[in-house]
């Protein structure tokens, strides 16, 4: 639909101005009248023609959490919302996110609601924020479900970055173990190669065995470093579907030392979210759909759904969970005394204070546990491959003696 620029007096003489998506210029007129607007101008804008940029600047969640705690606070001293959202834009460091703030208040100005303006934005702001703005909105609690929403996405961004912060520090030594071990073999093994063979001497076994597989490796490098290539493109794309994201997701699962892990955090994301969106009067079988989508785990999805599903026929909630065998006994339980006594969305956010701890000790000792193994497996490599070039050094030296 195209948007139209327009200008308009209140009953007061008061001049307002906005932009509005509509079909007709008739449609504009009427909707103003409804507003008490007279309106004065009204003009077509043209359409901007923007070209997509390949490294386009994301908004971070960590701009998003802080630009709804200031707009919560503004809303709450008794700021105007479109006054709030220019003042918001204007001191806006991130251009991109200054932009969709920008969008917003002009949306709203034209007479749309905060929560229609936002779903124009789903990368920014997701299904979860818009639904419970929508019910902010509807139940005049607007600046209570932003203060909410803004503890939300501060205590999910905490548990992404505990969990980074587990699995940065072993993917770094890992790769720089696998880059070292690399270099040796393309570069520093065939000279070690050429002064044996110059020495005549016969090589031990482990000397052979490093000796052969720098061979290989420098000889089909290419095929090599092609074949991972190939193997995470088909991955990714096999990932996609919709059974090859369940399969994975359920392996991930029973991982033997990630697989817990990755549970506590699925079962601290579910609570969080659907406590909060509980606690903010969204009925159960919308909030279970929405929690659904941002579950992060295919399976743990399907587990919802069919809960949600047989919420439907007429049972609770903690039945179906505790039916998936995803959730572990402890959450069914506090389910249940939740639905039972009418506190559920405080039995949530207990629950979810408790996996987030959980996850912060596995963290922790994921972290310690990994720490010696890392170790051994730089000793066994590195010291392996350095010991077998030296080893035929050692017997030359022996055999002179």
């Amino acid at each position: 639909m195209p948007i139209y620029k327009w200008e308009g007096k209140t009953a007061k003489g008061v001049v307002k101005k906005g932009e509005m998506e509509a079909p007709s210029e008739a449609a504009i007129r009427i909707h103003l009248r409804q507003q008490n607007i007279i309106p004065t101008n009204i003009s077509s804008k043209a359409k901007e023609i923007t070209i997509p940029l390949p490294f386009k600047k994301k908004v971070q969640q960590r701009s998003v959490a802080i630009f709804t705690r200031q707009l919560a606070t503004m809303i709450d001293a008794g700021l105007p919302l479109v006054q709030s959202l220019e003042v918001l834009s204007s001191q806006q460091e991130n251009n991109v996110f200054k932009n969709i703030i920008r969008e917003i208040r002009e949306d709203v100005e034209g007479g749309s609601t905060f929560a229609g303006a936002l779903k124009k934005h789903p990368v920014t702001f997701n299904e979860l924020y818009t639904n419970l703005v929508v019910a902010g909105e509807e139940g005049g609690i607007l600046d209570t479900i932003l203060n909410r929403l803004a503890t939300y996405i501060e205590k999910a961004e905490a548990l992404k970055k505990k969990v980074k912060s587990a699995l940065i520090y072993p993917a770094t030594i890992v790769t720089v173990a696998v880059a070292v071990v690399m270099i040796l073999m393309i570069f520093v093994i065939p000279v070690f190669e050429t002064m044996f063979q110059s020495a005549g001497q016969s090589l031990p076994v482990p000397t052979l065995v490093v000796v052969t597989i720098s061979k290989l490796i420098k000889k089909y490098i290419v095929f090599f470093v092609a074949a991972l290539i190939l193997f995470f493109f088909l991955f990714k794309r096999y990932y996609k579907t919709e059974n090859g994201k369940a399969v994975v997701d359920r392996l991930l699962l029973r991982l033997p030392v990630f697989g817990p892990l990755f549970r506590k955090i699925a079962v601290a994301r579910f609570s969080r979210t659907l406590g909060t969106l509980v606690s903010s009067g969204v009925p159960i079988l919308d909030g279970l759909s929405i929690v659904s989508r941002t579950a992060g785990n295919r399976a743990i999805e399907t587990a919802i759904m069919n809960a949600r599903a047989s919420i439907r026929e007429g049972e609770t909630i903690a039945e179906p969970l505790s039916r998936s065998g995803h959730f572990p006994p402890m959450v069914i339980q506090m389910i249940a005394v939740g639905e039972s006594t009418g506190a559920l969305d405080s039995m949530l956010s207990k629950i979810a204070e408790f996996y987030e701890d959980e996850v912060d000790v596995a963290v922790s000792n994921l972290t310690s546990l990994l720490e010696p193994l890392l170790m051994v497996f730089l000793g066994v490599v590195i010291g392996g491959v350095v010991i077998a070039m030296y080893l035929p050094i050692f017997n030359m030296a022996s055999a002179v003696g």
